[in-house]
């Protein structure tokens, strides 16, 4: 492993004292083992210690809604990282993506919407928050947004082929979201906390984009 100081090291902060930042492993995704202390509750330091740290950086995920026929766009597909955790690799998830350099969120939300469910975003992006996944592990930070779109012309399979993804697109009316909430059927994070909101927001929502 080979010592290193860049731009992508965390930003200083008081409370942490960074040593030295090595590259673990990289290729797809990249793992830092980082050595550091930090400041205690009592004021003091901690003893120097090594963490490691997945590199992801920043995404995006976009809850999809249509407010005319009061119905949710989402994308179904193969992830192999919950067979792991003992539960179904085909999972039924938000519109979702990394930033790429140069990259802004929004400009990302709308660019995923096409790829993965073939459809545009209409108008404004409503920006939800900001959230970390897994902060005791990893370095990614998720911007949640709603988007409009229309469910009619929603459907088919989708994806980028160099990426090789393979997404279909599934479309569901709020009380089918309400029972795939409550049945525990949804099990990723960033699709649970956009459902949740929209669940509590949705007329508010309505009422924004439409006339009733």
């Amino acid at each position: 492993m080979v010592t290193r100081q860049t731009a992508d090291d965390p930003p200083a902060h008081p409370d942490v004292r960074i040593v030295a930042v090595e590259i673990g492993f990289q290729r797809f995704l990249r793992l830092d083992v980082i050595r550091f202390s930090n400041r205690l509750f009592s004021g003091g330091w901690s003893a120097e210690h090594s963490y490691d740290v997945l590199r992801r950086g920043g995404a995006v995920a976009v809850l999809l809604y249509d407010p005319d026929r009061d119905c949710v766009v989402m994308i179904e597909q193969f992830r192999l990282p919950p067979l792991y955790a003992a539960l179904s690799p085909w999972q039924i998830e938000v519109v979702a993506g990394l930033v790429e350099p140069g990259e802004t969120d929004e400009a990302v939300a709308r660019r995923e919407t096409q790829e993965e469910a073939g459809l545009s975003v209409i108008g404004e992006l409503i920006p939800l928050q900001r959230y970390l996944p897994s902060p005791g592990d990893s370095d990614e930070s998720v911007m949640l947004f709603c988007g409009r779109v229309n469910a009619a012309v929603a459907g088919g399979i989708h994806g980028v082929a160099a990426e090789h993804e393979d997404i279909r697109v599934v479309v569901k009316t709020l009380a089918e979201v309400e029972t795939l909430v409550d049945s525990g059927r949804i099990e990723n994070g960033h699709t649970l906390i956009c459902l949740y909101w929209l669940l509590r927001h949705r007329d508010r929502l309505r009422a924004r984009w439409t006339n009733i």
